[in-house]
């Protein structure tokens, strides 16, 4: 992977150099064609404009002034090679007798035009001609050069940029390599300190020394050590309140297995069966418990909400729970007034506080009495309240029961202290809040919750 990200920001750095220096040459070659163009044609009028001159104010033989003028320009460009040349002189009578040509120019005439720039193709060359008209010795000075040169010329000055820059390409190849390599090096003694890490080891990275850029990544790196830090103390807790609480039913249950099987009693091995069944019956709600609390420790709270319908989503929960219903003799009651439905993030979540909240009323409320169960919207919140006529919980205690394990003071109570534990942990999940009220109706446990009204 950091191989990968190396070689696409070096291909990505290349690129992007090479199309600024690419656009660099077009422009370059643009602006020295039209520079070049701008020059040499006010070269040619100069020059038609020395020659006409010069055989009229000085009376030069036309010859010599064509000679020394087109000799005199071609030392000033250059003394050497193919422009040596480049510029071709005609003088023509008006009624179109060549009068005299310098020896570069052809023998036909470079242009018929009067007066001004034109462009022509003599014997397959095209040239760019300047013509003046002397009217004084009734003749046409036509000075020309040729525009393959000067589109030679302009080759020249360009390649004279390309061959030095396609030459350092490699160089420039090269350092960008090596810059690519230095910008990813605090990458690099990250992946090695972390690979030199064991799995134990969950401490923060330190960010003093990171650039900005990999800091982001840093502080990710970091939540998400604590998540996992927090998670396995959370395992590392729940296995050993397991196991201890696993502990006593089980040997309970194996002493009053070797009780009945030793005693001759009828009366006291049914003691020992019914403490058996009850054991059983207690171990079996511990395990259960357990499971939904690890599911309500590993549940997302849920993005896309879900729609309910009040009435029907409590007795779903209450037939979970028949056993313990009819085991009691308890009536029970739902009264949901104006919340016929509402909608909520994660459906099991609720469904898991609401039964542990039921169950734990079902097991202190008085053997057939009622217990209702009653839906309230308080102002944005959702009230799903469960009121029986149990001990209820002392003021004191309603913090401390929302710990794991802990267990009231009632007298009745013979619960495994998961129940609570597993109502708040869920409510949190779902930005809830459990509550607790003592009204003349009995105690109430309420599970708030935002309210999302839903249609149909």
């Amino acid at each position: 992977m950091m191989q990968s990200m190396r070689l696409r920001l070096f291909l990505l750095l290349l690129a992007t150099t090479s199309a600024i220096w690419l656009l660099g040459v077009a422009w370059t070659y643009v602006s020295v064609q039209t520079r070049v163009e701008k020059a040499l044609d006010a070269r040619l009028m100069e020059a038609a404009r020395m020659v006409s001159s010069l055989i009229t104010d000085h009376h030069i033989d036309v010859a010599a002034a064509v000679s020394s003028q087109t000799d005199a320009q071609t030392a000033a460009e250059t003394d050497a090679g193919e422009y040596r040349r480049q510029l071709s002189c005609q003088i023509w009578s008006l009624q179109g007798q060549l009068v005299s040509r310098s020896e570069s120019a052809p023998r036909m005439s470079l242009s018929d035009h009067d007066d001004g720039f034109s462009e022509t193709t003599v014997d397959g060359v095209k040239w760019r001609v300047y013509a003046v008209v002397n009217p004084v010795l009734n003749v046409r000075v036509l000075v020309g050069d040729s525009l393959d040169i000067r589109d030679r010329l302009v080759a020249d000055v360009v390649t004279g940029q390309l061959v030095p820059a396609f030459a350092s390409l490699p160089l420039l190849a090269l350092l960008i390599w090596l810059s690519v390599a230095r910008g990813l090096a605090p990458l690099n003694r990250i992946a090695a300190l972390l690979a030199a890490r064991s799995a134990d080891e969950l401490h923060p990275v330190t960010e003093a020394d990171a650039p900005g850029e990999v800091r982001p990544l840093l502080r990710a790196l970091n939540a998400l050590f604590h998540r996992v830090s927090e998670a396995r103390e959370r395992e590392k807790t729940f296995t050993a309140y397991a196991a201890h609480e696993l502990k006593t039913p089980l040997a309970g249950l194996k002493t009053q297995a070797q009780v009945a099987a030793m005693s001759s009693d009828e009366a006291v091995r049914s003691q020992a069966l019914r403490q058996i069944s009850t054991s059983v019956d207690r171990t079996g709600r511990l395990v259960r418990q357990l499971i939904d609390m690890a599911t309500v420790d590993s549940a997302e709270r849920g993005t896309s909400p879900q729609h309910l319908v009040t009435a029907e989503f409590v007795q779903g929960v209450l037939a979970d729970l028949d056993g313990v219903q009819r085991g009691h003799g308890l009536n029970v009651t739902i009264a949901v007034g104006e919340v016929l439905s509402f909608s909520v993030r994660n459906e099991n979540l609720l469904r898991l506080a609401l039964r542990n909240v039921l169950e734990n009323a079902m097991q202190y409320a008085p053997e057939t009495s009622t217990i209702v169960v009653a839906a309230s919207k308080v102002g944005d919140r959702l009230d799903l309240s469960v009121v029986d006529q149990g001990p209820g919980i002392d003021e004191d205690e309603h913090q401390r029961v929302r710990e794991r394990f802990h267990r009231g003071r009632s007298p009745a109570g013979n619960g495994s202290g998961l129940g609570l534990a597993i109502v708040e942990m869920a409510m949190n999940k779902l930005d809830g809040e459990l509550h607790f009220r003592r009204t003349e109706h009995g105690f109430s446990a309420v599970l708030s919750l935002p309210f999302a009204e839903t249609c149909g």
